[in-house]
């Protein structure tokens, strides 16, 4: 199977989608300062510092993600439970983005979004059962099989 290429091509798309999403925000964050926005009266400075860290909170979650999937690739051994727990956390949002997105910015973005969803799903598909992958790698009997006669 092809698991190796799929966790790097992972990380590859997290690792470029990380600078996009605070660049995203910095734009966000620009608006809401230059145009003196806030909601319900917040102040308009909480807003904008908010808006900032939610920038650069999401860049940092996703490059931790990317960097999950390039260790998986590189080693070409599943990701430790809190990679794991980290890639579903991400596999989440992007559904949940996806879903926001195709009504508010369109197919294109909400494509996007689903075809990093699907990466991010392959990777932790791919590295599935430590187990059964090394035992059938090693020569070891499939269940329902016997083992071959020794001489």
């Amino acid at each position: 199977m092809a698991r190796r290429p799929i966790a790097l091509v992972t990380a590859a798309v997290l690792f470029l989608e990380a600078p996009g999403i605070v660049a995203i925000n910095a734009v966000m964050a620009r608006f809401v300062k230059v145009q003196s926005m806030s909601l319900d009266g917040m102040d308009p400075d909480a807003m904008y510092t908010g808006t900032w860290a939610l920038g650069i909170g999401s860049g940092i979650a996703l490059a931790l993600c990317a960097l999950v999937a390039l260790l998986a690739g590189i080693r070409d051994r599943r990701p430790g439970r809190a990679g794991r727990g980290l890639l579903v956390g991400c596999a989440v949002v992007h559904g949940i983005l996806a879903a926001v997105a195709v009504g508010l910015l369109g197919w294109p973005a909400f494509t996007f979004l689903v075809v990093v969803l699907g990466l991010i799903v392959l990777t932790l598909v791919a590295y599935g059962k430590e187990s059964a992958g090394k035992d059938v790698a090693a020569g070891a009997p499939e269940a329902g099989e016997e083992a071959p006669a020794v001489a």
